[in-house]
C-alpha cells in the first residue's frame, strides 16, 4: 500500500515562508560582514567546495544542523548560541526557508533566510569565498 501524505512539499514551504523572514539579498550584502548577523550556508559540502560562500558564513548541512544547533548535542557548535541574527540560505532558497523554521521551532531567534539563496547572491556580484583563496 502506498504512503498517505498528508503534507506535501508546497505544504511545508508555505508553512516555513508564512513564519519565517526573508533577508533580500541587497540587505544581505550590507550585513554579511556585521559582527551582529551570522550567515549560516546549509548547503552540502560538495556544493560549498564547488561554489565557495559568502565571507565568514558558517557551513552547516541541513543533514546534521539539529545537532550542531542544539546546546545538549555532542555535535554542538557554540556559534549557535549567541545572541545575533542567524540568516540561513541555501542555492535557491528553498532549503533554507524549511531549515530557518526548524532553528525557530528549536527555540533559535531572531531567524531569517536569505531571498533567491545562494545563486541570486552570486548573480547580483556578492562576494565568495573559496577554499582556493
Amino acid at each position: 500500500m502506498a504512503q498517505n501524505f498528508t503534507k506535501g512539499i508546497k505544504d511545508l514551504m508555505g508553512e516555513a515562508n508564512s513564519v519565517v523572514a526573508v533577508m533580500p539579498i541587497d540587505e544581505a550584502k550590507e550585513k554579511y560582514s556585521d559582527g551582529n548577523y551570522v550567515f549560516v550556508d546549509i548547503r552540502d559540502g560538495t556544493e560549498v567546495q564547488r561554489t565557495g560562500l559568502i565571507p565568514g558564513a558558517v557551513h552547516c548541512s541541513r543533514g546534521t544542523m539539529e545537532f550542531q544547533i542544539a546546546p545538549d548535542s555532542p555535535h554542538h557548535k557554540p556559534v549557535f548560541n549567541q545572541d545575533k541574527t542567524y540568516v540561513f540560505y541555501c542555492a535557491a532558497a528553498g532549503r533554507s526557508a524549511l531549515a530557518a523554521k526548524l532553528a525557530m521551532d528549536m527555540g533559535m531567534s531572531p531567524v531569517m533566510h536569505m531571498a533567491g539563496g545562494f545563486d541570486e547572491w552570486v548573480k547580483q556580484n556578492g562576494p565568495v569565498e573559496t577554499s582556493n583563496g
